[in-house]
């Protein structure tokens, strides 16, 4: 699916600055919007972006109660995201000309600088293909389908250098369906190969996707000590905590975990993490270093 019509593209090309209107002007394009903690990613309402609507009067009652809340929007339905993130551990752009170079960035919509200075690529969703969310921790780049979301423009996070606003810095032509399996695979390190005598066979790599799918489904009783520990590996693989938040509370909150015990259980296990010499589990710690299969 190629968008040739410009203004068949959803995304609108000016916005408010007022959150508020901004949130009601993705609304009135077709683009569901949910409110998030001011500053923050995580969401406001009780079931995650699974709440966003286009109902106006649903999104003025949420922004008039929080003017400052950020802005949501579910991936996957109406718009994919690439996700090329900076960190103190490092930086997704040289994977990103590694991409350019192979041809399978093109055809984005629009693209968004990030906050902490990243960079997200905004595709139409294809409706005949769903494509679930993923992650490439090592390489700093993720992927936002099915089962996630991002915080749009023109949202804040607040950081050790105050509030950083999502900023969009250009738009497309011609905006096309992104490969995302094409980059997953370029971005998966593939095992190497030996020659040695016969060895036990090496665990299965666990998916992220399967690691989101247990916690949403563990049982009361094990919810809250099984959440702090997907969280863990998580944090052990590198991944920063409002990461962690994105990837792991929509599966919590399905498990039906609150959002404040949920938050709480997140945040012990990335204090944990930086305070605790864990030895890695050979199974997660390479199907985390992957960082397949779920959404933000």
């Amino acid at each position: 699916m190629i968008i040739t019509d410009p203004t068949a593209w959803p995304l609108p090309a000016g916005l408010p600055r007022s959150l508020g209107e901004a949130a009601a002007t993705y609304a009135a394009a077709g683009i569901a919007v949910f409110p998030c903690v001011p500053g923050q990613k995580r969401p406001l309402t009780a079931h995650g972006f699974h709440d966003a609507t286009t109902d106006p009067a649903q999104i003025v009652t949420w922004w008039e109660q929080l003017p400052d809340a950020n802005i949501g929007i579910p991936t996957g339905v109406v718009v994919e995201v690439l996700d090329v993130d900076v960190h103190a551990t490092g930086t997704g752009y040289p994977i990103l000309r590694t991409l350019q170079q192979e041809g399978l960035i093109g055809g984005w919509g629009q693209a968004v600088r990030s906050p902490s200075g990243g960079l997200h690529l905004y595709y139409p969703a294809d409706p005949d293909v769903a494509r679930g969310s993923w992650s490439r921790g090592r390489a700093h780049v993720d992927f936002r389908g099915t089962g996630g979301y991002i915080i749009a423009p023109p949202s804040t996070i607040t950081t050790t250098r105050g509030d950083r606003r999502y900023e969009t810095i250009a738009h497309g032509r011609n905006p096309r369906p992104v490969d995302a399996d094409a980059i997953r695979e370029l971005l998966t390190p593939q095992p190497e190969r030996t020659h040695h005598p016969a060895k036990p066979a090496v665990p299965r790599e666990r998916p992220v996707e399967q690691l989101a799918s247990w916690v949403a489904a563990l049982p009361e009783g094990n919810r809250n000590a099984g959440l702090f520990w997907a969280a863990c590996r998580l944090a052990e693989a590198g991944l920063p905590e409002p990461d962690t938040f994105a990837l792991l509370e929509p599966a919590a909150i399905a498990a039906g975990l609150e959002p404040q015990e949920t938050a709480a259980t997140i945040r012990s296990a990335h204090r944990t993490t930086r305070t605790t010499d864990v030895p890695d589990d050979p199974v997660v710690a390479h199907g985390v270093r992957s960082l397949s299969g779920i959404g933000r």
